[in-house]
């Protein structure tokens, strides 16, 4: 650890977390020392990662604590169990997505449409209202919000999804001015194509792929890994006068964007 990205004593919640992105994010927590819980809405998989990543640092950094993001009460539970088995929450990262439409919004539904804005927006207002408390009472905090590069474009496939990650930007930036001079920052994290299991359909034909991959001039799909970092500089000092900014990780195939 070093003292810019030191994290000890640091309590965070991680939606979202038993895998993929989720899981790096909390991973690079703890290896700076924070004290992590680990949601999901399966209690194994949650306590299958967290065995993982405390064996990974060698101390008891991660907690399993289930929930589903897309339902408030189960939201409201998950803040509460986390402040009853940690503590205050310092540091929030929410994301916890879904995206159960695939294909033209011709075809999309009322419930399904809902559904995506419910899990990947208004989940995250619940959320950074029930963690905010918190953090105002020690003068500082930071919250991390997963979106997506799918916010800056419109898409034939996933047209909902990227609609509900533009939301996500627009809260996000609201919550860095509410909150920014109680002393919390906000900002998210535009992942581009990384190989998750949640993108598989974005990759899985080999062809998409390598059409993928030209477009991407550090060519390769990004890895869960690669979010270790950037969790670990938004949730600490390092980031101090950084908020309500979109952090773009996505191999450079944005950066024209």
């Amino acid at each position: 650890m070093t003292g810019l990205f030191d994290l000890t004593g640091k309590v965070a919640l991680v939606t979202g977390s038993s895998r993929g992105i989720g899981r790096a994010m909390a991973e690079g927590l703890a290896m700076e020392g924070a004290r992590v819980v680990i949601s999901s809405r399966k209690a194994d998989a949650c306590e299958k990662t967290a065995a993982e990543i405390n064996a990974m640092v060698g101390a008891e950094r991660a907690f399993a604590i289930p929930g589903n993001a897309g339902r408030r009460e189960e939201v409201e539970a998950l803040v509460s169990a986390t402040q009853a088995k940690l503590g205050p929450i310092d540091i929030l990262v929410g994301n916890a997505a879904v995206n159960p439409h695939f294909g033209s919004m011709d075809s999309l539904t009322d419930e399904a449409f809902d559904k995506i804005m419910s899990t990947n927006v208004r989940s995250n207002l619940h959320l950074a209202k029930l963690c905010a408390p918190d953090m105002i009472a020690k003068g500082e905090g930071s919250m991390i919000f997963t979106s997506s590069i799918g916010a800056f474009k419109p898409s034939l496939e996933i047209g909902a999804y990227n609609i509900s990650k533009l939301a996500l930007l627009g809260l996000v930036r609201n919550i860095a001015a509410e909150y920014g001079p109680k002393g919390i920052r906000a900002n998210a994290v535009c992942p581009g194509l990384i190989r998750t299991e949640f993108a598989r359909a974005l990759y899985e034909n080999p062809e998409r792929e390598a059409a993928a991959v030209r477009a991407i001039p550090l060519g390769r799909l990004g890895e869960p890994e690669d979010f270790r970092g950037v969790a670990a500089f938004l949730a600490s000092g390092a980031s101090r006068y950084m908020t309500g900014q979109a952090v773009t990780l996505c191999g450079g195939s944005n950066m024209w964007a």
